[in-house]
């Protein structure tokens, strides 16, 4: 008896053991969720106004055939083939941009459409069967993202509250691949340039009131992966003096389950504008090339690290991409020179411990904004192999 009593208590044990182990797996750091994670943007989907609507409209409420907003912007509704297919092409999260303004029953508590929810839901669902780790957030909220000054600062951050008490209880029960994002690009209208001290401000306070509400909710969302951002999302404006403010996690968090966020369509003469069709080291001589190289990439990486990881952060690129160009005889080495921008960014990012999530808008051609890479009205069809094959060559390294 005594032995079968050992033995019984080596196996509660053991079980015991593995328990833990397998909830330590379950709930990871930020630093831990973002490693090795090469994911894809589901641009200009659930980010999109109501058909017919203003897609600048500050106007908070649900609107006629809002629930149709995810085919508004031209593109077909999301299916199971649609993430299946970024799952067999290598990659292993997707971020889901989500505009929730036209999509709200009552402005007051900021309630939302239980359809648009649960079609919310069903999309995330689709990226967890592929065992895929996710990102949602408040994406083209244009109220929030574009009223980033003292007057409407309190008002904002309530409705920011309301807003992500009823995101983050709704999904509160859901697994540690899922992660929240608070806000997106948050900007003065048509001003992508130098910040206020007033809009800097609005920005961390945005930060500080998401990160308060979503682990006031409790469950699985007291150490979800909670990602903040930079004003208008731009690195430069959270790295230099002290523009960024961490956020202040519940007590025994530490900055463990928070990651920054930051988009990296940089250099913009090369990667956005097509000023310039060559960039890095090896394609110097192949025609006009962007002063920004490879050097100034890692350099700038290794100052992110030293900012945000060293204060035991995560980072999350959150988007970024290259667009399309053609021109003529060149159009192969330019599209050789795009595969190794994609090459060397992702294995730069990967080594610096940052996730990245290209952007895909489903527009395709030449010149800026073409950052297409899987044709979603064509079953999914790789249009730009040239960009996926750096990103996976990338992520391989």
């Amino acid at each position: 008896m005594k032995i079968k009593s050992i033995t019984v208590l080596r196996c509660m044990f053991m079980t015991g053991i593995i328990s833990l182990s397998i909830a330590a797996m379950a709930q990871p750091t930020a630093k831990e969720w973002n490693a090795g994670v090469v994911g894809w943007n589901l641009g200009n989907q659930l980010e999109c106004s109501a058909p017919g609507q203003n897609g600048e409209s500050m106007e908070i409420g649900m609107q006629d055939n809002s629930i149709k907003a995810e085919t508004a912007w031209g593109n077909p509704v999301v299916t199971k083939k649609t993430i299946k297919a970024i799952k067999d092409a290598g990659f292993n999260a997707v971020r889901i941009p989500v505009r929730w303004q036209c999509h709200i029953t009552n402005s007051k508590a900021m309630s939302i459409d239980k359809a648009w929810i649960a079609r919310v839901k069903e999309v995330v669902n689709m990226c967890l069967a592929n065992d895929m780790k996710v990102i949602i957030n408040t994406h083209h909220d244009k109220w929030l993202e574009g009223r980033p000054t003292t007057q409407y600062k309190d008002e904002n951050n309530q409705k920011l509250a309301l807003l992500w008490l009823n995101i983050a209880s709704e999904f509160a029960a859901y697994d540690y691949r899922l992660a929240f994002a608070g806000t997106n690009e948050v900007h003065i209208k048509d001003n992508w340039g130098k910040p206020e001290a007033e809009n800097l401000a609005v920005q961390n306070s945005y930060n500080q009131t998401f990160i308060d509400v979503v682990r006031a909710t409790g469950g699985n969302n007291a150490k979800r992966h909670l990602i903040v951002q930079t004003y208008v999302c731009n690195p430069d404006f959270g790295i230099n003096n002290g523009d960024f403010i961490v956020p202040t996690d519940m007590e025994g968090n530490n900055n463990d389950y928070m990651s920054v966020e930051f988009h990296y369509y940089t250099p913009w003469d090369y990667a956005g504008e097509c000023k310039y069709n060559f960039w890095g080291d090896p394609y110097k001589d192949k025609g006009e090339a962007s002063p920004s190289d490879e050097k100034t990439m890692t350099e700038f990486f290794d100052r992110v690290v030293n900012t945000w990881a060293s204060q035991g952060l995560g980072v999350v690129m959150g988007e970024w991409g290259v667009t399309d160009r053609q021109k003529g005889s060149n159009t192969d080495l330019i599209h050789e020179n795009m595969t190794y921008y994609c090459r060397f960014l992702v294995s730069e990012a990967k080594k610096h411990g940052f996730s990245t999530f290209v952007w895909d808008n489903n527009s395709f051609g030449s010149g800026p904004e073409k950052f297409g890479i899987f044709d979603r009205n064509a079953n999914m069809k790789v249009k730009n192999p040239w960009v996926l094959q750096g990103i996976m060559e990338g992520k391989n390294l």
